[in-house]
């Protein structure tokens, strides 16, 4: 048979296609924040419990797949059970001082759902294979609150 003549693989003409991860089964993370120039009560310390739901764009990878879940999963959990803060926080001071440093995560930003959506999108685009042309993330803090692109 000639090159011309072999068969092409179904996966090789799948162009891109979309996973979803999350959508009715969200991932789950426990997290702190506060929001130090707000004028209500989300400048103090608190925390939710986060819904997040991720969409992944790309081509098949050899294997069948757009990504790993592992791989998505493993970016979110970073911040399970972390403490989120703006820079320039005192509270990354107190952090420090009581031992308690690795519970923190510094952000450039103020930790809004919408920021951290922003950013789970950055730290996707970074770890994931090139073959991954968008990553989509939505944040739900509340029942009434969810950030993400729609």
């Amino acid at each position: 048979m000639s090159l011309e003549q072999q068969p092409t693989s179904p996966l090789a003409d799948a162009g891109e296609r979309t996973l979803e991860i999350g959508g009715d089964r969200p991932i789950r993370i426990s997290t702190g924040h506060r929001l130090r120039h707000h004028d209500g009560k989300c400048s103090r310390p608190h925390g939710h419990n986060y819904e997040i739901s991720v969409e992944v764009t790309g081509t098949l990878s050899a294997d069948g797949w757009v990504v790993d879940k592992g791989d998505v999963t493993g970016v979110i959990d970073e911040w399970d059970h972390r403490f989120l803060v703006e820079a320039g926080d005192p509270l990354v001071e107190a952090f420090e001082e009581s031992g308690d440093s690795d519970g923190l995560v510094v952000l450039d930003h103020p930790p809004t759902a919408e920021v951290m959506g922003v950013l789970l999108e950055e730290k996707l685009q970074d770890v994931l294979p090139d073959r991954i042309s968008d990553v989509s993330v939505s944040v739900r803090e509340t029942a009434e609150l969810c950030a993400g692109r729609y």
